[in-house]
This record gives structure tokens, C-alpha cells and sequence, in this order.
């Protein structure tokens, strides 16, 4: 007798616009999280790295990676909004709204902001907006992303189509600055940065030398930590039969690798107060180098801070292909083929009068 005791996960017509949906499987970050996730980035930013350093600008120990935090968050989402995705598209409006601790648990819920059924009627776009909280109940994260889904019955009808209005960018004064934050005692011979807010300005690109290559282990490890089970990731004999002919990275760890690769030239950027818009431009496999490089889009002044400042920033991610050789992102109005990620993303930095 056949048991109907698992579920497949929801298709594209099994979402409604409006619902809630409450994610399982709460998570307690532990340092075994962090200590696995520096082993996959090579993340160096000390304020997740150093105690004495995060004490330093007022934080009580050093707090998880802002995009660790991110990922654990997201892959809360995965099994029920998108363990049947096409790809991941974009993401916008992203809020660090505070600090996450070892030892702090974190639970996530969506809710459905937009439908669209591509016209090949096989597939649609999913738009949700997620919030995580602690154990508290207090939210630490939200966002909007959409991601493509595939339909398990084409011949279900097309909801009506439902597109958000998202803003551009997270404004300075929308940014949650955390209380605590102080960067009169930052030690800067602990990021070893010689650049400050004041030193960039906008439209200056900088191209990071460094490359990181995506081994097999490194994305099923990777994907494995966020508990994301979404199958294009982890089912090869699934993804021999697609478009791909095999898995596709899971777009976080190109963000992570980027990141951490923007590091020479960004040392002294202390945290990420927001995304604000993201596309995953082409896909990822494993045996991809990553290259990256970091336009400056904006800087701007907060409110009532003269220690520190943030710089709007644009993040490129390429495969496959030196940072330096490519000269334009998109091609005829679509993306090159070697540029896989496009991150418009805000850091907090120091200002030079607390060198």
C-alpha cells in the first residue's frame, strides 16, 4: 500500500496572494554555524571574527555574518515557497534590522505579495516578503525576493497577475542603525583598511583581484548549513533532464563569495545595513571561479552620526572571468554571459575622524 504521508511541495498553483505562511523548523545559530561558514567563504571581517574588536563598537560579542544570518533566514522559506524553483530571481528592500548572537534562534514567515504565470504556461513568478525574529519576537531580518515556479498542473487555471511596487533602494533614514553602534574606539589595525566613508566617491570602480573557485562539496555543504532543500541544488539525476543538464549553485553562496572577495579594497565596511536590490543575472555550477568588483553608487551622511557613514554599493559578480577584462555587465541590454550576480547592497563605515 502506498503511503501519501510526503508532500511534493507547493507549485506555482498552490499559492494565493495575501496568505501567510509560517515557516517550520526554527533554528539556533550555534558557533559551529560560524566556524563552518568562515571555513566555505574565507569571510575575514573581524567584527565576526574578533570579540574584543565587536566590543569595541559596542556590541556585546561578536554577532553572525550579516549574510550567514541571511541564509539560515532564507532557507527557512525554501521548502515552501521555493523547493520547486526554476531559479531564483532577485531580491529587494532588504533590512538588517538588528544584531543575531550565537545562541539566538531564529523563525521566519512569508507572505505572498504578487503572482505572474509566464506565458509558456508552465512555470510563474512568485513574489513574497519574509520577516525572521528571534526568540524574542523581535525582527533581526526582512526582504522581498520572487523566484520561478514551476506549475505541476498546466491546465490550472492563471491567477490574476499581482506585481509589487518595490522601492529602489533602502534610504539612509530607513536604515537600522543599531543603539550600541560606535566606531570612536574601531582599530584599524585590526581590518589592516587604509580607506575611510570620506575616501570613496561615487562612480569610482574597484576591481578585487582575487578569484574563489565553487568546488561540488562547497555548495552541498553550503546549502546543506542554510537547510535549503530546494531540489536544483541537490538533485543531480532531478537536474540531468533541465535546461542545465546539471545542479545550479545556490545563489547565496555567490553572494558570500563575492563578499568575501570584495574584502581588499572594503576592509574597514564594519556591516551590511541593507540589500537593496539583486539579480542572479545568469546561473553557477560547480568548477566556477568567482571574480568580483565593487562600483560605488552613493555615499551618504546618517542622521545624527558623525562617527560613521554609509556607502551605497553595486557588487559584480563574474565567472569564469578576471574582473578587470570585463568592461561592460550587459550585452544588447541582457547580461553577459560570464556576469552572474548584480548586488546593489549598503555598508556602514567608519569616518576618518575616529581613525
Amino acid at each position: 500500500m502506498q503511503s501519501n504521508k510526503t508532500s511534493s511541495g507547493r507549485f506555482f498553483e498552490h499559492f494565493t496572494l495575501n496568505e501567510v505562511i509560517n515557516h517550520a523548523t526554527p533554528r539556533t545559530i550555534t558557533a559551529g554555524d560560524v566556524a563552518l561558514y568562515i571555513a566555505l567563504t574565507g569571510s575575514r571581517n573581524p567584527l565576526h571574527c574578533s570579540e574584543p574588536f565587536a566590543q569595541n563598537l559596542g556590541y556585546q560579542s561578536a554577532p553572525i555574518d550579516d549574510l550567514l544570518t541571511f541564509h539560515i533566514a532564507f532557507g527557512k522559506t525554501v521548502p515552501d515557497v521555493s523547493v520547486n524553483a526554476v531559479a531564483n530571481l532577485g531580491y529587494a528592500d532588504v533590512r538588517f534590522l538588528q544584531p543575531v548572537y550565537v545562541g539566538d534562534t531564529l523563525s521566519t514567515s512569508s507572505q505572498v505579495i504578487g503572482l505572474k504565470q509566464n506565458s509558456n504556461g508552465k512555470n510563474g513568478v512568485v513574489y513574497v516578503h519574509s520577516t525572521s525574529v528571534n526568540q524574542h519576537q523581535q525582527p533581526v531580518l526582512s526582504w522581498v525576493r520572487w523566484v520561478m515556479v514551476h506549475k505541476n498542473d498546466t491546465n490550472a487555471p492563471a491567477p490574476e497577475t499581482t506585481i509589487p511596487e518595490l522601492p529602489a533602494f533602502v534610504t539612509a533614514e530607513q536604515l537600522s542603525i543599531p543603539a550600541h553602534l560606535t566606531a570612536n574606539r574601531f582599530d584599524q589595525q585590526a581590518t589592516n583598511g587604509q580607506f575611510y566613508w570620506e575616501d570613496y566617491q561615487a562612480g569610482e570602480r574597484i576591481n578585487h583581484a582575487a578569484g574563489m573557485t565553487i568546488n561540488v562539496s562547497d555548495h552541498s555543504l553550503a546549502t546543506r548549513l542554510y537547510q535549503n532543500n530546494a531540489r536544483l541544488h541537490f538533485d543531480a539525476h532531478l537536474m540531468q533532464s533541465s535546461t542545465f543538464g546539471k545542479r545550479l549553485v545556490y545563489g547565496g553562496i555567490v553572494i558570500s563569495a563575492c563578499r568575501a572577495l570584495c574584502y581588499e579594497g572594503l576592509e574597514n565596511a564594519i556591516s551590511i545595513a541593507a540589500i537593496n536590490a539583486g539579480t542572479h543575472a545568469n546561473p553557477s555550477f560547480a568548477g566556477d571561479t568567482i571574480y568580483t568588483f565593487t562600483e560605488v553608487l552613493d555615499s551618504w551622511e546618517l542622521p545624527n552620526r558623525s562617527d560613521i557613514g554609509a556607502l551605497r554599493l553595486r557588487m559584480v559578480g563574474i565567472k569564469n572571468m578576471n574582473s578587470a577584462d570585463l568592461a561592460e555587465t550587459k550585452q544588447f541590454n541582457s547580461y553577459h554571459p560570464n556576469v552572474v550576480l548584480d548586488l546593489d547592497y549598503t555598508v556602514l563605515m567608519p569616518r576618518k575622524g575616529n581613525k
